[in-house]
């Protein structure tokens, strides 16, 4: 079977690896991020849009398409719905689930940029682990605030009010909690990513009572099969061939 798999999280490179030996798969990401050593094509970049994804599809004759991409991506996954919807292409998603507050958080959830940057007014050294987006407001950053941003990769900033830490997951808890510590955070800003990679920030914030701005996830739109696990798709793949 022909499958394309929009990636962009853990689990659609093992995904990938799983189906490639089997199956036809080009493996598509459209942002940078680190290399990926795949045992099938990869293709990096945007497509043109819900458009170009479509005629990409019907071009190589995709007899599946699989939505893993980041749960933020909210533009890449329209898209996809579109081009199904336009070439009668199978559409499977894997959404990775929500982390959810525990016991001891103190999580405020916002919408948007703007929410965020109202919840911050009461906190002084903000860490940001939620992609490029602060970096774009290095120049609003208040006289009083300073701001630690951990992002994949980014160009250095000229401004004596960020830090700039580029890293990938995963990370543990006990250097979370040295991060937290040396750096003196006082609150944590993230996107709800869900999954385990970097679900270690919540919980040193959680040990060392840091309070969490959460951005809250948009509104996808609906595939034809949807999972949680990615193991569950992967047998749902194999089954769907024998019919």
């Amino acid at each position: 079977m022909r499958i394309l798999i929009l990636g962009g999280i853990g689990e659609a490179v093992r995904l990938t690896q799983r189906l490639a030996p089997v199956h036809t798969v080009t493996y598509s990401v459209a942002g940078k991020g680190r290399a990926l050593d795949l045992p099938c094509p990869t293709r990096m970049g945007g497509f043109g849009g819900a458009a170009g994804l479509a005629a990409f599809l019907s071009e190589n004759g995709i007899e599946l398409l699989i939505d893993a991409t980041h749960p933020y991506a909210a533009q890449i996954s329209r898209n996809a719905a579109q081009a199904a919807q336009a070439t009668s292409i199978p559409l499977w998603a894997c959404r990775r689930p929500a982390w959810r507050p525990q016991p001891g958080d103190d999580w405020r959830g916002v919408a948007d940029w703007a929410g965020i940057v109202a919840a911050l007014q009461e906190f002084r050294r903000p860490f940001f682990t939620m992609g490029l987006e602060p970096l774009r407001h290095a120049a609003e950053i208040p006289p009083e605030q300073h701001w630690l941003v951990r992002c994949l990769a980014a160009e250095p900033l000229a401004t004596p009010r960020l830090t700039l830490l580029c890293a990938a997951g995963p990370f543990a808890l006990e250097q979370e909690l040295v991060l937290l510590r040396e750096s003196r955070v006082d609150v944590l800003v993230a996107k709800n990513s869900g999954g385990d990679a970097v679900a270690a920030k919540l919980a040193a914030a959680r040990q060392l009572h840091v309070p969490v701005v959460m951005l809250e996830r948009p509104t996808l739109p609906k595939a034809e099969r949807e999972f949680a696990e990615i193991e569950r798709l992967a047998v749902a793949i194999t089954n769907y061939q024998s019919f």
